[in-house]
C-alpha cells in the first residue's frame, strides 16, 4: 500500500510538472522514472528503516512555515552584507553545535534547515554534533541560541 501510495504521488507529481498528458513515450518514460525512483526507494527503506515518530508529518507545516520566515531573514542579512560591505562586513566563522535531536531524521532536518538558510552551511554531522560554517558571526551566534535547534528537536518529541 505505501509503495502504491508513493507511486501515485510520484506520477501525478510528475504529471503536473511535465504537462505532458497525451504524449505516450513521455508518459511511458515517466512511469519508468517513477519505477526507479521507488525500487531505490525500496532500497533504501529496507536498509535504514524510518525510526522517528509519525509525529514529525503533523508538526511539520508548522516548522516550516517558521523557516521560510528564517530563510528570509538571513536573505535580507546576506543582502546587506554584499550591498554594503563596510557597514555590515562579513566575519566568516566556523563552530560546531550540539544536536538536541535523537532521531537520524531529526538531525537530518536540523542539518539541513541550517544549509537552507543563507549564509550558513552544515558540513559534519557526526556524534551529535554539526559543524557549521557562516559569512557572518552573528549568524553563529544565533544558531548556538538554539531557537533553530530546539525547534527541530521538538518536531520529534511530544511537545509542540
Amino acid at each position: 500500500m505505501h509503495y502504491l501510495l508513493t507511486g501515485a504521488s510520484l506520477l501525478s507529481f510528475w504529471l503536473l510538472l511535465s504537462g505532458y498528458f497525451t504524449n505516450l513515450l513521455l508518459l511511458f518514460f515517466g512511469l519508468v522514472s517513477v519505477g526507479i525512483a521507488l525500487y531505490f526507494n525500496q532500497k533504501v527503506v529496507s536498509k535504514y528503516p524510518l525510526q522517528s515518530p509519525p509525529s514529525i508529518l503533523k508538526k511539520l507545516p508548522q516548522f516550516a512555515q517558521w523557516l521560510v520566515y528564517e530563510v528570509i531573514k538571513a536573505n535580507i542579512a546576506v543582502v546587506k552584507n554584499i550591498w554594503s560591505p563596510q557597514k555590515n562586513p562579513i566575519s566568516p566563522t566556523m563552530a560546531t553545535l550540539e544536536m538536541r535531536q535523537s532521531s537520524a531524521l531529526g538531525q537530518t532536518i536540523f542539518a539541513n534547515s541550517i544549509t537552507l538558510t543563507p549564509g550558513t552551511v552544515s558540513f559534519d554531522v557526526r556524534g551529535g554534533q554539526v559543524k557549521v560554517h557562516a559569512i557572518v558571526e552573528e549568524a553563529i551566534i544565533e544558531l548556538q541560541d538554539g531557537e533553530m535547534n530546539q525547534r527541530a528537536a521538538d518536531l520529534e518529541s511530544g511537545s509542540s
